[in-house]
C-alpha cells in the first residue's frame, strides 16, 4: 500500500520523537518519562496557533472575542426555560444517577432515533448511540471506518478537530476543497479527483462551521452521487441542523439518497444552546446493511466511555419536543441580525471581502493582504488587531486556508457594532495607499 506523502511525514516524525526521548533518557540521571506517539500527534490546530500568536490586548479597549465557536460566551443567548426544567426534573428524580448502557438510555435513543427520522427511513433506537458531546460522536465515526494508514475526506476550510482525532490514531486526512465564490460549495470535481484506494469515506459539514455554509437539496445529491459512485460512507457533521437563516432549508443528508450509508453527528450544543452539558449522539443511517459490522465497532468504542451525561440523557425526550419553534425564532433573528451589522459596517470596507453565511454561526471574511503592506502575512494582521482594538478573530489557517478570518455572530448587537467598527478603523488605518505621484 503506497504511503501519501503526509502519512510518510507523520512516520518520520514519529520515528524522531521516539530516537529524541531515547537520547534524552540516556542522557540525564532522572529522565523526564516521555509522552506516547498518540499524545504527540494530538495537537488541536486552533490551539497551536492561538498559543504562537503575540495577544496583547490594548489596554485603553475592552477586549471583545470574536473567535470562540460559544454561543453562551456572552450570556446573551440562553436555552430554553423547558430544557433547564427537564434537566432539573429528571436530577430531582434520582433515578439517572447511575451509569447508563454505553450507547445511551433507550427512551433517550427513542427520542433522538424519532427526532432524526426523515425520508426513506424508520429510525429505532438501534440506530442510535448517545456520546458525550458531538466532538465524541465525530471520533467514534473516524475510529469505527479508518485504520492507521488510511484516509478520510475533510472540507477545506474545515472544523480542524477532524484533523486532530485522525492525526492522533495515524489516520491520514485529504481535503476537498469549497469554493468562496460558490458561498462554500463544494468542489465536487476535486473531490471526486482526491478519492483514492486508501479512502475510506467522506465528512461533510452542513451547515458548516467556518463558513456558514448551508447547502441547497440538489448541492447535496451532488455530494451523495460521488459517495455513491465511489461506493464510500458519509459522515455527515449535522451539528447546526436547522440553524440556518430565512429561506434557507436544512435537510438530513440521509433523506436524499438510501444507497449511501450515513453516520450522523449531532447535538445539543448549537441548537439547543448548551454546549458544556456535553450531549451528542450518532445516528446510523443504513438502509443497505453496509454497517452491519460498524454497529458492533461503534458499541466497542462506546464501552472505553461508560456512557454520556445520564442527567441530560433522563431530560432529552422532554427537551428535543418541548421547546417552542419561537425560541429557535428567536436565536436565529440575533445570529442574523449579527450578521446584518457585520455587512452593513464592513462590506465596502477596502481589503475586506465578505461571504455571505446562510446560517451556523458564523461569517468568514477575507483579507486581501496585498494591500496591507505593513503585514507579511495574515496572523501578523490579527495580532495586530488585538494589539491596537482588542478585538481577537479566528485567523483562517486554523481550517487549513489562508488570509481568511472568522468571526462570531452570536453576540449582543451593541458588542457586534463596536467590534465591526473597530476592526473597519483598523482597516482603513493600516490600507496602503495608492501611489499617486507617478
Amino acid at each position: 500500500m503506497q504511503q501519501t506523502e503526509e502519512v510518510k511525514n507523520q512516520n518520520q516524525s514519529n520515528t524522531e520523537f521516539k530516537s529524541k526521548s531515547v537520547k534524552e533518557i540516556n542522557g540525564i540521571k532522572s529522565p523526564v518519562i516521555p509522552m506516547s506517539i498518540m499524545a504527540a500527534n494530538c495537537l488541536n490546530p486552533i490551539r497551536r496557533l492561538v498559543d504562537q500568536m503575540k495577544l496583547e490586548p490594548n489596554p485603553e479597549k475592552n477586549m471583545i472575542p470574536l473567535s470562540i465557536g460559544d454561543p453562551t460566551v456572552f450570556g446573551n443567548l440562553k436555552c430554553d426555560e423547558l430544557v433547564t426544567e427537564a434537566v432539573v426534573e429528571a436530577l430531582k428524580s434520582g433515578k439517572y444517577n447511575g451509569y447508563a448502557p454505553c450507547t445511551g438510555y433507550e427512551e433517550a435513543r427513542q427520542a433522538i432515533a424519532k427526532y432524526s427520522n426523515c425520508n426513506n427511513y424508520t429510525l429505532t433506537s438501534s440506530d442510535i448511540l448517545i456520546t458525550s458531546g458531538c466532538s465524541s460522536a465525530l471520533e467514534h465515526c473516524i475510529l469505527v471506518l479508518a485504520n492507521p494508514g488510511q484516509n478520510i475526506l475533510v472540507p477545506r476550510p474545515g472544523f480542524p478537530l477532524y484533523k486532530t482525532i485522525c492525526h492522533a490514531s495515524g489516520i491520514n486526512v485529504k481535503y476537498y476543497n469549497l469554493i468562496p465564490e460558490k458561498e462554500w460549495e463544494v468542489d465536487i470535481e476535486n473531490l471526486d479527483s482526491e478519492i483514492d484506494s486508501d479512502t475510506v469515506a467522506i465528512l461533510v459539514n452542513n451547515p458548516s462551521n467556518p463558513c456558514g455554509s448551508v447547502y441547497s437539496r440538489e448541492h447535496l445529491i451532488e455530494i451523495l452521487a460521488i459517495a455513491e459512485k465511489h461506493e464510500l460512507p458519509i459522515i455527515a457533521d449535522e451539528i447546526y441542523s436547522f440553524v440556518t437563516f430565512e429561506g434557507m432549508h436544512f435537510e438530513f443528508m440521509a433523506s436524499l439518497n438510501e444507497r449511501v450509508s450515513i453516520l450522523s453527528c449531532n447535538g445539543l450544543t448549537k441548537r439547543f444552546l448548551c454546549p458544556g452539558w456535553r450531549l451528542g449522539w450518532i445516528v446510523i443511517y443504513d438502509n443497505q446493511n453496509r454497517f452491519k459490522e460498524i454497529r458492533q465497532g461503534l458499541h466497542d468504542l462506546a464501552t472505553r466511555t461508560i456512557g454520556a451525561n445520564t442527567i441530560v440523557q433522563g431530560a432529552l425526550p422532554k427537551i428535543l419536543f418541548g421547546v417552542s419553534e419561537d425560541h429557535f425564532k428567536s436565536t436565529l433573528k440575533v445570529i442574523k441580525e449579527n450578521y446584518d451589522i457585520v455587512e452593513s459596517i464592513l462590506f465596502d470596507v477596502p481589503g475586506l471581502v465578505i461571504v455571505k453565511p446562510r446560517g451556523a454561526m458564523y461569517v468568514m471574511i477575507k483579507v486581501e493582504i496585498s494591500r496591507f503592506k505593513s503585514f507579511a502575512k495574515n496572523q501578523e494582521f490579527i495580532e495586530n488587531m488585538v494589539k491596537e482594538e482588542s478585538v481577537f478573530c479566528l485567523p483562517s489557517e486554523v481550517f487549513e486556508i489562508d488570509n481568511y478570518f472568522r468571526i462570531l455572530l452570536t453576540l449582543p448587537p451593541d458588542i457586534m457594532a463596536e467590534a465591526c467598527q473597530r476592526i473597519k478603523s483598523y482597516c482603513l488605518r493600516h490600507i496602503s495607499k495608492p501611489n499617486t505621484d507617478l
